[in-house]
């Protein structure tokens, strides 16, 4: 019974946004070329229900290259709208188009020779009128079943704001790179989905030693960059590895250090990640391999870089190097 409900209402909502595609014509051209023209931020402004869509949007527009900042009708008429300027563009957002607190708003905004988007349900209403542009939100029927509670229309009016929000991020030609840097603290898969080149430890960072240096020189460098291992190169290349276990089992061993020749302990060819692919990819290697230390080459072999586990697990800072 609970579920056929929820089905019911999960359709009247889905019907809500298709009956959006009817609706759609000049006036969300007009809408764009308004914002793409825009030399300050879209202000978007409501109130109740439509007034926490309207947030929704604005996060949506700033993580996707579009400035923006929500104001409250209210607080505008009481000394915020002192932080809309004739630069920027308003999205105004009712469902019913009469709402009295935002309209009160409206001929101040025009007075600012502010730009009016106007987001309602009722294309003929005083909000329309205000509009330059208008975007019909209207619905078949709301999913409460009393026809009160904003349900089907607060949808519409989401949906509606994701699609001007994509359109103008193709319009920016705004790349998953820019998203990225918009959100340095996003989720582990996010993150992973960077190429190695971009969280790498570039090459003037990394842990050498020469080939032909001495163990003691190998352990001076594992205590100054403190990252588990020390990479033992000829020339630009890597051509094995040393860790701090290696010198933990000669020590506990009670061997001498000085009577080993660097390359008698290291591991010849050691795993190793091309720059180019995904940071999940060197992730699976370190947990194939059970390492946490990880040399980054080039498409020629020459060793450029490295990732240590918690570059990818996100401890400290993420770094992205754009």
């Amino acid at each position: 019974m609970y579920i056929d409900k929820a089905k019911e209402v999960l359709r009247i909502e889905a019907e809500g946004i298709t009956s959006l595609l009817g609706q759609l014509n000049s006036n969300f051209n007009k809408a764009i070329d308004l914002i793409m023209a825009c030399s300050g931020r879209v202000i978007i402004t409501g109130i109740g229900k439509s007034g926490i869509i309207g947030q929704k949007i604005s996060a949506t527009l700033n993580s996707t290259g579009t400035s923006s900042v929500f104001l409250h009708p209210v607080e505008a008429m009481h000394g915020d709208l002192g932080l809309v300027g004739e630069q920027d563009v308003v999205l105004a957002i009712s469902y019913s188009g009469e709402t009295s607190e935002l309209n009160l708003l409206l001929p101040s905004l025009k007075q600012r020779g502010v730009k009016v988007i106007a987001m309602t349900g009722n294309v003929k209403s005083s909000l329309a009128g205000f509009g330059d542009a208008v975007l019909g939100v209207a619905v078949p029927r709301e999913a409460c079943p009393l026809g009160l509670a904003p349900t089907a229309s607060t949808t519409a009016a989401l949906a509606m704001g994701d699609a001007l929000s994509v359109v103008l991020l193709e319009c920016k030609k705004f790349k998953a790179s820019d998203f990225r840097f918009n959100h340095p603290g996003g989720s582990l898969g996010e993150r992973l989905k960077v190429n190695v080149a971009e969280v790498m430890m570039s090459r003037d960072q990394l842990p050498v030693v020469a080939r032909g240096a001495t163990v003691r020189e190998a352990v001076s460098v594992l205590n100054d960059k403190n990252l588990g291992a020390v990479l033992v190169i000829d020339g630009e290349f890597a051509v094995g590895i040393v860790t701090d276990g290696d010198i933990r089992r000669l020590i506990s061993a009670n061997r001498n250090l000085d009577s080993f020749v660097l390359e008698e302990i290291m591991t010849p060819g050691p795993k190793m990640i091309q720059n180019d692919l995904l940071a999940a990819d060197a992730l699976s290697i370190m947990q194939r391999h059970e390492i946490t230390f990880l040399p980054v080459k080039d498409g020629s072999g020459r060793l450029v870089g490295s990732l240590h586990l918690q570059d990818l697990l996100g401890k400290g800072e993420f770094r992205f190097l754009v």
